[in-house]
């Protein structure tokens, strides 16, 4: 386990769909983003927290009334709520929208997006936090380690992450171990 100390600069690059999926999935729960953040930093220099969300539910809404069926305002609403949440918890949104094809196919990921900003980011940050258990990112993992020289902690949830990619990593953060971050009360929200 790699050493922290104060003036470590840190970037956290949050992938919120793996996430929500996750905490979801398996512990009925959702995520306490603040604790997240202030869990993860520790004693140390946060420049950035970004996080990676995909707008589902105007274009599903649209879709759904292109098709006649009934509008879904209120989901368009909690959806915005839980934007709002993530921002008041000093958290950058990089926000795309949900990609639907023809015969209902849906796409959404920041996969692409997510490792671009961390690579960019890369030449003034010490430690970068990839908040995920996608496999994917692996040869993100491995680039910045080596070819940036970089330390990579990978935090997610320890049922629902990739093997390799917790091998790969210079410290796998479990984050069912974090207190205060799974929030199992109250409905859950996206």
């Amino acid at each position: 386990m790699p050493i922290k100390h104060s003036d470590q600069r840190v970037g956290i690059f949050i992938d919120i769909q793996n996430l929500y999926h996750s905490s979801k999935n398996l512990y009925n729960a959702r995520v306490n983003y603040k604790e997240l953040i202030r869990n993860l930093v520790a004693d140390r220099k946060l420049i950035r927290a970004m996080a990676y969300v995909v707008k589902t539910e105007e274009i599903l809404a649209a879709a759904a009334a292109k098709e006649g069926e009934p509008q879904m305002e209120k989901t368009t609403k909690s959806e915005n709520t839980f934007f709002d949440a993530l921002k008041q918890s000093g958290i950058e949104l990089r926000i795309k929208d949900i990609q639907l094809y023809p015969g209902g196919m849906k796409k959404a990921d920041w996969d692409v997006g997510m490792a671009v900003d961390a690579v960019r980011m890369a030449d003034f940050l010490d430690v970068i936090i990839l908040v995920t258990g996608d496999g994917d990112f692996i040869p993100l993992v491995e680039y910045l380690k080596w070819g940036k020289g970089r330390e990579v902690e990978v935090a997610a949830f320890s049922r629902s992450t990739n093997a390799k990619l917790k091998e790969v990593a210079d410290e796998f953060i479990a984050l069912e171990d974090l207190p205060r971050v799974i929030m199992r009360k109250g409905p859950l929200r996206r």
